[in-house]
């Protein structure tokens, strides 16, 4: 498929190196992001749906990188059906588990935490919740498991390890196992902050600088923060890309941003929600975030939408979270809320307020244009300027 947008006011390119680019039009064809500038007439009517802008503000899909998932598009700690697809209308195309730790029953011995990981990774391969890319399966690392066990699962595909909710006597006691996943290749995790599940420990600077993992997971608390004098120690004396929850401690989310600004490494701040937990689900908890540092932190917006997109995606290896050629084709449009006294998103961004999400594509795919369920109407009349398929992509999301 191939979509083109036309008429956008502003492209965010979610790359703190580069984080604009010139032109007014994205070209995507099956899944790929192909031409970004100024689209030329033969590349508008060769696309197979044309989309107005109506100058809005262009993005690449917010990455949240740290989602409870389970399976299906379901979740037990809050029993709500279609959260995922919910927070499509809220910007994010794709998320990242941060373990199955939800899981009802979840098993907590050597076979069962492997065949839980690898279950959950099998059931998000080819299901894709309102249009969302899913990479799930994170083995939850107990006692008892090895680094031969580990090796398994990388030859089964499996990418992700998790620290924090395992049996182990204190937290010093993940770093063999950590060291072993990141020496395999994986993306090691760790749970940063006071104990937020039963049976689990807090875990400190101490403990995650021994362990070494490649993101610290909601550094700012989920939702306790960790000793204040933590937050220096991570940024001083690690490389540990350090990630900012909506769930969790808001002074704390602000220092961590200003400790990594003050070090000239703003490639390290990552953005995620820690959803869904006891603090419930949030469709827009990764613009709450952006807007809390681009208000109160006075970071540019642009640097706050690339640790929500860019940022990530480099971290995790994904080829998403950018809009430049060959990137995943996953793009979002946004726009000061019809009312507000910001004329765009990014204005509206500083001044503290949520933007209208005005169109979701994923995958070269529009699946909605012109609504969301979770913000009002954008102030422009972005649309469907053309089709030449039998459905219209106008009113309603597309699968």
């Amino acid at each position: 498929m191939k979509t083109a947008i036309v008429n956008i006011g502003t492209i965010v390119t979610g790359d703190l190196k580069a984080p604009f680019a010139d032109g007014d039009g994205i070209l995507m064809q099956d899944g790929r992001i192909s031409a970004i500038g100024t689209l030329s007439s033969d590349q508008v009517s060769s696309a197979d749906v044309v989309i107005d802008a109506a100058g809005t503000t262009a993005i690449p899909g917010l990455i949240d990188s740290h989602v409870h998932i389970t399976f299906g598009d379901y979740t037990p700690r809050q029993r709500v059906v279609g959260y995922l697809e919910s927070y499509v209308h809220g910007g994010t195309t794709t998320s990242i588990t941060a373990s199955e730790v939800h899981t009802p029953g979840r098993p907590k011995d050597p076979a069962g935490v492997k065949a839980l990981a690898l279950a959950a990774r099998a059931c998000f391969l080819d299901y894709r919740p309102g249009g969302m890319r899913v990479h799930a399966g994170s083995i939850i690392l107990e006692p008892g498991l090895t680094e031969a066990d580990l090796e398994e699962l990388v030859k089964a595909g499996l990418w992700l390890a998790k620290a924090g909710f395992g049996a182990f006597e204190t937290p010093f006691d993940y770093a063999p196992l950590m060291l072993a996943a990141r020496k395999l290749g994986m993306v090691t995790t760790m749970h940063t902050g006071g104990s937020s599940i039963p049976g689990s420990s807090g875990i400190w600077a101490e403990h995650v600088l021994k362990s070494n993992p490649n993101v610290s997971f909601h550094v700012n608390g989920g939702p306790v923060a960790m000793p204040e004098a933590g937050f220096a120690r991570l940024v001083n004396e690690s490389d540990i890309a350090l990630q900012l929850c909506t769930a969790g401690n808001l002074r704390t989310a602000l220092l961590t941003a200003k400790l990594l600004d003050d070090a000239k490494q703003p490639e390290r701040l990552l953005i995620a929600t820690d959803t869904p937990t006891g603090s419930g689900i949030m469709p827009l908890g990764m613009f709450y975030t952006i807007s809390h540092l681009a208000s109160l932190g006075g970071m540019p917006p642009e640097q706050a939408i690339a640790a929500a997109t860019g940022n990530n995606a480099t971290v995790y290896r994904l080829n998403s979270g950018f809009l430049k050629p060959g990137k995943d084709a996953d793009v979002v449009l946004i726009d000061a809320c019809a009312g507000g006294s910001q004329d765009n998103a990014l204005s509206a961004l500083v001044n503290g307020d949520v933007p209208a999400v005005s169109a979701v594509i994923t995958d070269s795919v529009p699946r909605f244009v012109g609504r969301s369920r979770n913000t009002p109407a954008g102030m422009r009349n972005v649309c469907v300027a053309e089709t030449k398929l039998p459905r219209d992509f106008s009113g309603a999301a597309a699968h």
